[in-house]
C-alpha cells in the first residue's frame, strides 16, 4: 500500500474536518465528532481539529473528555484563541473557577477586546464568590442553624450550576443540603442523575443513604453508607453516618425491649440516650420524643410526656400518633380544650371512627368540666356510692349551713351560703339515680326540667335532717358552734 505524503494527509485530513463542520452545524454531534477523529488520526499535530472535537464533546456534555481535547490543542498551539476558551469552559462546566479564570485571561491575553472572555471571567468571579458563600453556609450545619445554612449553600449551588452544568461536586453539596432540610425527593433525585452515570461515585451513595437514614430507613442507609465505604474508604461522612444509624437503631432497639418488658424507667433513660445521637435526624427523633412521651405517661410523667409530645411535633407536624398521645395526656389532666384541639387535628387528617369517636368522647368531657362539678362540692369522687354521697352531703352542710356562721362578716356569710346551696344542689342531683344519670352523661339538667336558679337547697336540708325543729346550732364560745338535736 503506497503512503500518502504529508501534503495528501493535510487534504484528507481537511476533508474530514469539512464533513464534521456539515454535521456540526446540523447539530449531528456524533457523527462531527466521528468525522473531526478522522481528521486527528491523519493530522494528529493540528491544534484545530482538537479544538472542533472539543466543541463537539462540549454539545453532547462530555466534558471531561473535552478538556483533554482542549488542553491537547493548546499544547500544540499555545496562541490557539479558541483552545483557551474551550478549555476555560470545560473546565467552568466541571466546577473548578479558579482553572477557568486563567484560561480567560490568557485570552484576553491574546485579544483583549473578547467580550465573551470578559463574561466568561465574570461567571468564573461569580462561580468563586457562591462557593465562598457556601462554605459559609455549610459551616452553619448544626441543628439549630441548619435550615439558614443549608438554604444558604442550596441557593449559591442553584446559581453556580447555571454555569458549571457538569460539576458533580457542586450537584453532591446541593443533594446534602437537601437532605438536611428533609426535602428527600428532590435530593434522591440528584443522587440517582449522578449514579446513573456513575455508579461508584461514593458522594451520590452517601446522600442516597442520607436519604433513607433521615426518612427513617435506618437498615437501607447503612447498606449504602457501607457501599460508599467500599468505593472511598475515606468516606468520613458516610463512615459517621453510618456509626450514627447503627448506634441510633442499637439505642432504640434497647428502649423498645425495655418497654415491652415493662421496665419503664430504662426505657425513659434509653430514649433519652438515643436522642442525643443525631439531632439532625428529624424523623427518628420524633418518633424516639413520642416513645419517651408513653414511656413518660406510665410513670405518670403527664407534664413531661406533653412536652416531649409537643417536640416530637414541632419535628413532624404530620406525626399523627404523637397529636393522639398528647391529646391522651390532656385528657388524663383534665386539659380538655388542648385534648379537643388534637382530636380535631387528628380528625381532619384521618377521618376514622375510632378518631371521631376520641373527638366526641373529648368535647364531652370539655362540656362537662364547664359545668358545677358536684362531686367535686361534695368532696367525693366519680365512683362514690348513695352511702358516701349520704355521708358526705351531711358534713357539707352542716359546715356551710348560715346558722354557724350568723356571727361573721356579711361577705363571709354570703360566700358560706352560696357554699351551702351548692351543696344542695349536688346533692339533689347526684342522690337522684336518674338526675345523676344525666349529669354523668353531660346532659344540660335545666334542659330536663330542672332550674338550678330557683333550687331552695333549705328544703334539702330539712328533708335530709328530719324537718324544722330537729336540730339547732348553739355558740360554745366565740366563733365556736355545735349542733343540738331536739
Amino acid at each position: 500500500m503506497e503512503l500518502l505524503s504529508d501534503e495528501e494527509l493535510e487534504r484528507e485530513a481537511e476533508g474530514f474536518k469539512e464533513q464534521g463542520n456539515a454535521f456540526y452545524i446540523k447539530k449531528d454531534y456524533a457523527e462531527a465528532f466521528s468525522y473531526y477523529t478522522k481528521a486527528i488520526d491523519m493530522c494528529p499535530k493540528n491544534a484545530s481539529y482538537y479544538g472542533n472535537r472539543a466543541a463537539t464533546l462540549m454539545m453532547l456534555y462530555r466534558y471531561r473528555e473535552a478538556l483533554e481535547d482542549s488542553q491537547q490543542a493548546v499544547r500544540l498551539d499555545n496562541d490557539f484563541m479558541k483552545g483557551h476558551l474551550r478549555e476555560g469552559k470545560c473546565h467552568l462546566s466541571l466546577g473548578n473557577a479558579m482553572a477557568a479564570s486563567r484560561c480567560f485571561q490568557r485570552v484576553l491575553e491574546l485579544e483583549p477586546d473578547s467580550s465573551q472572555a470578559q463574561q466568561e471571567l465574570k461567571n468564573a468571579e461569580s462561580i468563586l464568590e457562591y462557593e465562598r458563600m457556601a462554605e459559609i453556609g455549610f459551616e452553619k450545619r448544626d441543628f439549630r442553624m441548619v435550615c439558614c445554612g443549608c438554604l444558604q449553600v442550596v441557593f449559591c449551588m442553584d446559581r453556580v450550576l447555571e454555569a458549571a452544568a457538569a460539576c458533580h461536586r457542586f450537584k453532591i453539596l446541593k443533594a446534602e443540603c437537601l437532605a438536611l432540610l428533609g426535602r428527600y425527593p428532590e435530593a434522591q433525585s440528584v443522587a440517582s442523575d449522578i449514579l446513573r452515570m456513575d455508579s461508584t461515585n461514593a458522594d451520590a451513595l452517601y446522600v442516597r443513604g442520607l436519604c433513607l437514614y433521615y426518612e427513617d430507613c435506618i437498615d437501607k442507609a447503612v447498606q449504602f453508607f457501607v457501599q460508599a465505604l467500599r468505593m472511598a474508604p475515606d468516606h468520613d461522612k458516610a463512615r459517621l453516618a453510618c456509626r450514627d444509624a447503627k448506634a441510633l437503631k442499637a439505642k432504640k432497639e434497647e428502649g423498645n425491649k425495655a418497654f415491652k418488658e415493662g421496665n419503664f424507667e430504662a426505657a425513659y433513660e434509653l430514649y433519652s440516650e438515643a436522642l442525643t445521637i443525631d439531632p439532625n435526624n428529624i424523623k427518628t427523633n420524633a418518633k424516639l420524643f413520642c416513645n419517651r412521651a408513653t414511656v413518660g405517661s406510665k410513670l405518670k410523667k403527664l407534664e413531661q410526656a406533653i412536652e416531649d409530645c409537643t417536640k416530637a411535633i414541632k419535628l413532624d407536624e404530620t406525626y399523627i400518633k404523637a397529636y393522639l398521645r398528647r391529646a391522651q395526656c390532656y385528657m388524663d389532666t383534665e386539659q380538655y380544650e388542648e385534648a379537643v384541639r388534637d382530636y380535631e387535628k387528628v380528625y381532619q387528617t384521618e377521618k376514622t371512627k375510632e378518631h371521631k369517636h376520641l373527638l366526641k368522647h373529648a368535647q364531652l368531657e370539655l362540656k362537662k368540666s364547664k359545668r358545677k362539678d358536684y362531686y367535686k362540692v361534695l368532696g367525693v369522687n366519680k365512683n362514690a356510692t348513695e352511702e358516701e354521697i349520704k355521708k358526705a352531703y351531711r358534713k357539707r352542710a352542716l359546715l356551710h349551713h348560715p346558722d354557724r356562721h350568723s356571727g361573721a362578716t356579711p361577705e363571709l356569710q354570703k360566700e358560706e351560703e352560696k357554699k351551702f346551696k351548692e351543696v344542695g344542689e349536688a346533692f339533689s342531683v347526684l342522690s337522684d339515680p336518674k338526675k345523676k344519670s344525666r349529669y354523668d352523661s353531660g346532659q344540660d339538667l335545666e334542659e330536663e326540667g330542672m332550674n338550678m336558679g330557683d333550687f331552695d337547697a333549705n328544703n334539702i336540708f330539712k328533708a335530709f335532717f328530719g324537718g324544722p325543729g330537729g336540730f339547732s346550732f348553739e355558740a360554745s364560745g366565740p366563733g365556736n358552734f355545735f349542733f343540738q338535736f331536739g
